[in-house]
Formats: structure tokens, sequence, C-alpha cells
């Protein structure tokens, strides 16, 4: 790793703060508001300048419906995000609009997001049409050398978008974002519609442009062992909030929140010996509905190792070790205080 990704004291590209994210309900003949899905439901992190934080969780859990909110292609519904020094949760829609450059996205499906009635020099030159003031033949070169960058042959400049593979089409999004130079790039699963073998060499190909550009990460997916590779610290979400947030190899080693450990357990191990003695944590029951999250902790319905306490007060997102923050009132004082529950765990 780059020394700009490890390094503990860079000030914070992105500072996420309270970040909610509700989608109103509507029922009954008149259609009236009856409710709301609390998809993110108060979000905070940082994320320092040239690193990359993995969000990760079940389907359904609020990731990506976070980094869309961050970068208001969603209009957050309260919270606070600041991207390079700019809070980009209070400027009007034009100001917006001059923060975009700084600010890109590469989503998960690149078949659905490329239009399929571009060429590949229209779509990574449409950015640099409405952002910037170059010439066509700058435009060209711009192109040109994105598509350098990405490992696609310049060539392909004039083909269109059903002439790639899946893991090209990727690539022709990644360039995509690149085009206007960003700082912060959410990463909305973007090896997940990939085939396996393809998977590392897109990750590989991320890693590298955040070497040599200094790029910054957010890297939302439910490929555990993909986000143990590229990220530097690991949120886990669930059900709208974040349960544990640590560097990554505290949180592989030893995950705290009950919720993580059932999580990463799911984990393989590539090593025949290590796995045959493992346990795998079985949860039951299913996720709870975001628009009717229970009282108290969220995780708490499943959760083999929750009291009274933990059905009727919601634990609040504290640091218990340097760096590493959970959201579990088996942490809290007052609960240290009482015998613990034995957790119930299950061979698989």
């Amino acid at each position: 790793m780059s020394e700009a990704r490890t390094s503990s004291h860079a000030a914070p590209m992105v500072q996420v703060r309270g970040l909610k994210m509700h989608f109103p309900t509507y029922s009954g003949l008149l259609r009236r508001r009856s409710g709301a899905v609390k998809a993110v439901d108060g979000v905070s992190f940082d994320i320092p300048a040239g690193e990359t934080l993995g969000l990760v969780g079940e389907s359904g859990c609020g990731k990506s419906t976070c980094g869309r909110a961050m970068l208001r292609l969603y209009e957050p519904t309260a919270g606070q995000v600041i991207i390079n020094g700019q809070d980009v949760t209070a400027v009007q829609p034009e100001a917006l609009r001059q923060l975009r450059p700084a600010m890109q996205m590469v989503f998960q499906d690149p078949q659905a997001s490329l239009n399929p009635r571009m060429t590949v020099a229209s779509i990574i030159g449409e950015p640099l049409i409405e952002h910037t003031k170059l010439s066509k033949p700058e435009q060209r070169e711009r192109i040109e050398e994105l598509l350098d960058q990405v490992g696609l042959n310049r060539n392909f400049a004039n083909r269109y978008p059903h002439e790639f593979s899946g893991g090209q089409r990727q690539r022709i999004g990644i360039a995509r974002a690149l085009a206007l130079n960003p700082k912060f790039i959410v990463c909305d699963e973007p090896i997940a519609a990939l085939d396996v073998s393809i998977q590392a060499q897109v990750v590989n190909l991320l890693e590298g442009l955040q070497q040599r550009l200094g790029l910054t990460y957010l890297f939302i997916s439910h490929d555990l062992s993909m986000v143990r590779h590229i990220a530097n610290r690991v949120a886990v979400m669930y059900l709208g909030r974040i349960v544990e947030l640590a560097d990554r190899d505290a949180l592989y080693n030893k995950p705290l929140h009950p919720y993580a450990q059932a999580l990463l357990s799911a984990v393989p191990e590539p090593d025949p010996a290590v796995e045959s003695r493992r346990q795998r944590i079985v949860l039951t029951g299913d996720v709870p509905s975001p628009s009717n999250p229970p009282p108290g902790c969220a995780f708490s319905t499943r959760c083999a190792q929750a009291n009274a306490h933990c059905r009727s007060v919601a634990p609040a997102l504290t640091e218990v070790e340097p760096g590493r923050l959970v959201a579990c009132h088996l942490y809290s004082k007052e609960f240290a205080q009482q015998p613990a529950p034995v957790p119930s765990l299950t061979a698989d």
C-alpha cells in the first residue's frame, strides 16, 4: 500500500455527520403519508484523503443509498456531508453542479449505467463537454488518455457498449468517473455484476489508480473477501446504521459486534485446516423492516446475547478502543457489571 493510504494523520477528505435518508410511504385512498422507510438512519464516519473505507452489510441494509445520498443523487433527509472542505448538503443546485467534478461514482451494473446509443468517446467525453472548455482536439486527447489509464485500446473509442465484455464496460464507467480529475469516488458494488475471473482485475485497476492519482474511495460491497483486499478501514452496516467501524485487520481478526461476528464467520478461509475448525454463527429470523424498525438495538431481534436493555434502548456508536467504534451494549460499563449471556454458535 502507498504511504498516503496508510497515514492515520491525514485530514479527512470526507466527513459524514448524522446522515439520514428516509423515503416516505403513502397509504389509503387519498394516498396520505403514513410513514417512512428509514434506509439510512443517522450514519457518521470520516474518510482520510487517499484512503479506502469499505462499507459492508446484507442486501437492503442501506449501503448503496448511503453512497448516493452522500453525492446528493438522492436528497438527504437530514445530516451533513463535507467533501474536500465543501458541505454538499447545504449548497444550491447550481453550486452543487460546480462541485460535481470533485466527487464521482462508479455504478454497480455497467450495462445499465452506460447509454447504449452513445459511443465510448461520447460517454467518456460527456463530462468534459458539461464541465470544461476544452476544444474538440483536446477532448479527444483527454478521452484517449483516460482509455490508456483504464487499460482499453484507443481504437475502441468509436465502439458502442454492447460490443464490450462486462469487465470492459466497467472500465469505461471508471474512465468516465475519472474524466474530471475527482478527489473522491463512491464505488457502488463495482464488481458485483462481473465474473469472478474479472473482479480481481477491476479491483487491481482501482488500487493502481488510487496510488497514481491520490484518490479517496468509499467501496460499497457485500464481498467481504474483496473488501479485505482493498480497504484500509471497514464499516459494518445493519438496517440503516453503522454497528462497527474499525481498521481492516482489527475487524477481520476480532470482530466485536455480534452482527459483525456472524457476517465474518460466513467468509470462507483458504486454508482447509483452519476452515475445518471454524464454527459459523447462523442467525435466525429475517432483517426487520426499515419502515418499522424494532425499538432499542436494531439487531436485538436476531442477537443471541440481547437482553431487555438491548430491546428498549438503542446503543450509540462509541469508541471502545483507539480508532474502533461499536454500537453495542455488550461493551458499555453498565453491561460489563452483569454476567454476559453465552452466545449460541451453530457449526455449519
